[in-house]
């Protein structure tokens, strides 16, 4: 079983006001999970919303993802303690990779070694990758042991299932957190999802978000709306019949959308 939250608050692309507005609402609404990173360029905004909110930090679930620029041994550490600083806090609950390094400049088995030493020290409970393959995840695995890898973090909606990648890391015991759940609203539109909202009387959102949960990932959805926000949380309580999740399954059409040059791997 996870130990991850199988719902949170995404804090992607969202900066300043916005974000501390954003995080500040959802602890108000319930949730508990807040994702961040370092190249958010958020990680200040989003340790004085926490601060300003009233949660006791035992309470929440923090993730950071360190940056590439980050990776080297000697690197690693620092940068995270600098983002721990930021946050407001002593340790996070989940420190992932966040991206493969690029050209391999720092090998998986160096940087995996440090995010380890991280955890031993106390600074993360929990260590995981994001956007690895199954090569990186295999590499991962033989640096640190598929027990000590919470998650990958990957883009994974209805429109790319990834399911190479997922069945991969089901195989080894690796929960999958689905970023981009939604597609930037494109799976929204799609005739399928709406019809299969209008039977549940749910919305679009909450049909994908709870698609994508049924299927065991955990998802991690931004909205800078409070009521986006109230709404989307109520994913938590629906069921999709087997008929259902069939139908969403055919909508796989490789759809990626997130795929930065020098920082993409070669995809499954």
């Amino acid at each position: 079983m996870s130990s991850i939250p199988p719902f949170g608050l995404g804090t992607f692309r969202l900066q300043g006001q916005a974000v501390i507005d954003s995080v500040k609402n959802a602890l108000d609404l319930g949730y508990r999970l807040v994702d961040t990173a370092q190249i958010y360029g958020n990680e200040a905004d989003v340790g004085q919303a926490i601060a300003e909110s009233g949660v006791a930090r035992d309470a929440l679930f923090l993730t950071t993802k360190i940056w590439t620029a980050n990776y080297g041994k000697n690197l690693l550490i620092p940068s995270l303690k600098d983002s721990l600083a930021k946050l407001r806090t002593d340790h996070v609950d989940l420190t992932l990779i966040h991206w493969p390094s690029p050209g391999n400049a720092v090998p998986v088995a160096e940087f995996m070694g440090a995010l380890a030493e991280a955890k031993a020290q106390g600074l993360t409970k929990q260590i995981g990758v994001s956007n690895f393959t199954v090569d990186l995840m295999r590499q991962a695995i033989d640096a640190v042991g598929a027990a000590e890898i919470a998650t990958n973090q990957i883009e994974l909606h209805p429109y790319l299932q990834n399911r190479k990648v997922a069945d991969f890391a089901r195989g080894h015991g690796i929960p999958i957190t689905s970023y981009m759940t939604l597609g930037y609203g494109s799976v929204l539109k799609d005739p399928v999802i709406q019809d299969i909202a209008q039977a549940h009387q749910a919305t679009p959102a909450q049909v994908t978000l709870a698609w994508a949960m049924q299927l065991g990932y955990a998802v991690i959805p931004s909205s800078t709306r409070r009521a986006n926000l109230e709404s989307n949380m109520k994913a938590q309580q629906l069921r999709l019949s087997d008929e259902e999740m069939t139908r969403i399954a055919a909508l796989e059409r490789n759809g990626r959308l997130t795929s930065p040059e020098g920082l993409a791997p070669a995809w499954d």
